[in-house]
């Protein structure tokens, strides 16, 4: 099975990936796109198997989405998030009133109507307005596919107002020593954003049983 993981950073979706591949029997190609070379480095050294390419992830989805057999993708997110707009609504603050990035929507209108052979995930943060497009809420995200989630995703909810050491927590929830990155990103942003792994695992895990159950009544059929 090939998969494509776009704006990988450090692999939260990623991480429990193989566990599902394993239990299913089957093997499973990994391409990860990434655009931050430190981020795809620290990323290649987490998952030693998967191929890591350093590039521009919108652009390598238009170029490549047809080789493979399921999409994940993670746009960034800061542009929709409502933190990030409660904070710049108040002109008091430093922080600017930017345009949302709607490549998130580009990328969500481009699954749905040309990706026809496999299954698709593009996940976001909710967004401060009424998603342009209607999505799937699953805890604090949002999901874009084309087959039906569970009614409960297992993401865990990372508390950030109730820890004291954010950065130390994160690491231990995310099971990855973020201190590792020495990129010009915020490390704890970057922890922040990065996918529950369990949450990761669940859907992964939904859409190969979907594929899996597909491919039998197919060979049923002969």
């Amino acid at each position: 099975m090939k998969i494509l993981n776009l704006y990988a950073c450090l692999g939260g979706n990623r991480y429990k990936w193989d566990e599902v591949a394993i239990q299913a029997g089957i093997e499973i190609e990994v391409t990860a796109v990434e655009l931050d070379e430190i981020a795809a480095k620290l990323y290649q050294e987490r998952f030693p198997n998967d191929k890591v390419i350093v590039a521009d992830a919108h652009q390598y989805l238009l170029d490549h989405f047809k080789e493979f057999d399921f999409i994940w993708s993670s746009p960034p997110c800061p542009s929709h998030s409502r933190a990030r707009y409660w904070n710049s609504s108040n002109y008091e603050t430093t922080t600017q009133p930017i345009y949302a990035d709607l490549k998130l929507y580009e990328e969500i209108l481009f699954l749905q109507h040309y990706y026809k052979s496999g299954k698709f995930v593009v996940e976001n943060v909710i967004p401060y307005y009424e998603p342009l497009i209607q999505a799937q809420k699953r805890g604090r995200h949002l999901y874009w596919t084309n087959f039906i989630l569970p009614n409960e995703v297992n993401d865990r909810g990372f508390k950030i107002s109730q820890e004291k050491n954010e950065l130390e927590s994160l690491c231990k929830f995310h099971d990855y020593d973020f201190k590792k990155y020495n990129g010009s990103q915020s490390i704890v942003k970057m922890a922040r954003n990065l996918v529950d792994y369990e949450a990761g695992k669940t859907i992964f895990e939904t859409a190969l049983n979907i594929v899996n159950k597909s491919n039998t009544n197919q060979m049923e059929l002969f």
